[in-house]
């Protein structure tokens, strides 16, 4: 593994120095283990610590099939996936390897282990590829997207996301990021923007897709200019790709954060309608069984005292069940409510009066296809999009980092070294990261080492 660190590590290493690199027979990963995935039965899911499920072990090193590549993992990114695989909520996700073992596919049965490796985000170096992979070869630095797809069926074909044998690398299949290093599908690969390290880089993957997808695609909102966007969780590591991307596209988006330190993190990035939840006291529901409209209504009458009298347009809605009555209720005459995840909770309640007498849509989406994931990842390769960046942990404290996403004690991303030994390695174009160093910094300003806050 040494040979391949020093290898990503020099200036003037070639393709060939990463083809002619022995790969060795196991790595480390961020698992799981099967014969644990009831080890938290019976307690509340608020109770359930990462830290207890997340192990860092030795696995053996796959080899690549046909279409496939593994990768020499610099560093990854903690998502919510991780935390549900951790705390094995909704389901353990060793069904989902069993149910991709009995697939057609012939190298699906290897993914099928006592033991998950976890991870959907990735920066770092191809070092193998299987028959047939033409655009990517050894030595070429890749952050990676999370969608796995076989397009076997004609389902897929207009949009990859409906393929019925789409996955998430990484949850529903083995092998993911949270490791030395991984095996991912050639078409998940994308090219590592330049000006950011390995850990930025890292950071933006799942995110920055999904809220493209579900904001700006026309798989989702298709959001236009003047659009009122409500924002939930804006500082967070899907709303603040959405906060940008609604800022980006004119928009007016209205973001909802809790917490001071947040609500400025918000107004850093060009946002100028805030509520701090916590500040003002929101509670949507009387007790667990009961919502409360009044709320509702008191959360609406705020909103259009910020937009001058407007509903929006948009909602940007993932928290699921703690919010969804809400935003059904404020999203204006026509407008849509689009939604990813639940991270508060699966079962979800609302008054339909205001669904189908508002005419009102709700729109699901689910992570994005290639195009949409190509495009998102082509704007912080512009610059016109940056990581959301808070805190990074080595891969021995994986499970402290997911027992921060879990318990909220993030700002935006939270990330994690996997080969790299250090912060602040990677970079190449340093003209275009000098111009935006302020705004890729933005979310660090509490944690970043020194030398990052220069030019690199």
């Amino acid at each position: 593994m040494q040979e391949i660190i020093s290898a990503a590590l020099a200036d003037d290493a070639e393709d060939g120095d990463f083809s002619a690199a022995k790969i060795p027979d196991s790595y480390r990963g961020a698992v799981i283990l099967k014969e644990e995935s009831e080890m938290f039965q019976g307690m509340a899911t608020s109770d359930k610590d990462p830290q207890k499920s997340l192990h860092v072990r030795e696995v053996p090193t796959p080899e690549p099939g046909p279409g496939e590549a593994v990768i020499a993992v610099m560093a990854s990114a903690i998502n919510y996936n991780t935390v549900w695989s951790a705390i094995f909520e909704p389901l353990p996700t060793f069904g989902f390897l069993e149910r991709y073992a009995r697939s057609d596919d012939p190298q699906a049965a290897r993914h099928n282990q006592p033991y998950h490796v976890l991870g959907s985000d990735l920066s770092g170096i191809v070092l193998r590829t299987g028959p047939g992979v033409r655009r990517w070869k050894p030595g070429d630095r890749v952050v990676a997207h999370c969608l796995s797809v076989e397009l076997q069926s004609p389902d897929g074909h207009d949009d990859t996301m409906l393929d019925p044998e789409q996955r998430i690398w990484g949850f529903e299949t083995n092998f993911g990021g949270l490791a030395e290093l991984s095996l991912v599908k050639a078409n998940q690969l994308m090219p590592k923007p330049e000006h950011l390290t390995w850990e930025e880089a890292a950071a933006s993957g799942l995110v920055n897709s999904t809220a493209y997808r579900q904001l700006v695609s026309r798989n989702g909102a298709q959001l236009k200019q003047g659009d009122v966007t409500l924002v939930w969780g804006a500082a967070g590591g899907l709303g603040s790709y959405a906060t940008q991307l609604a800022v980006n596209g004119g928009a007016v988006p209205v973001c909802v954060v809790s917490g001071g330190h947040k609500a400025e993190l918000v107004r850093s990035m060009g946002a100028e309608l805030v509520i701090d939840r916590a500040e003002e006291g929101y509670r949507f529901w009387k007790d667990p069984a009961t919502p409360d409209p009044r709320e509702w209504k008191r959360f609406g009458a705020r909103i259009r005292e910020l937009t001058g009298g407007e509903d929006p347009d948009i909602v940007v809605e993932h928290p699921g069940r703690e919010t969804f009555g809400a935003s059904v209720y404020v999203a204006r005459r026509g407008g849509t409510v689009v939604t990813c995840a639940a991270t508060s909770g699966y079962r979800h309640e609302y008054d339909n009066r205001y669904l189908w007498m508002g005419l009102k849509r709700v729109v699901g989406t689910h992570f994005a296809n290639y195009r949409e994931a190509w495009a998102a990842n082509r704007l912080i390769e512009k610059g016109m999009v940056h990581p959301t960046l808070s805190t990074v942990h080595p891969l021995d404290s994986v499970g402290t980092a997911t027992q921060d996403v879990h318990r909220n004690r993030h700002s935006g991303k939270v990330g994690v070294l996997c080969l790299a030994p250090r912060e602040g390695l990677g970079v190449r174009d340093h003209e275009l990261r000098a111009r935006h160093l302020p705004s890729i910094n933005r979310f660090r300003r509490d944690t970043v080492a020194p030398e990052l806050t220069g030019p690199v």
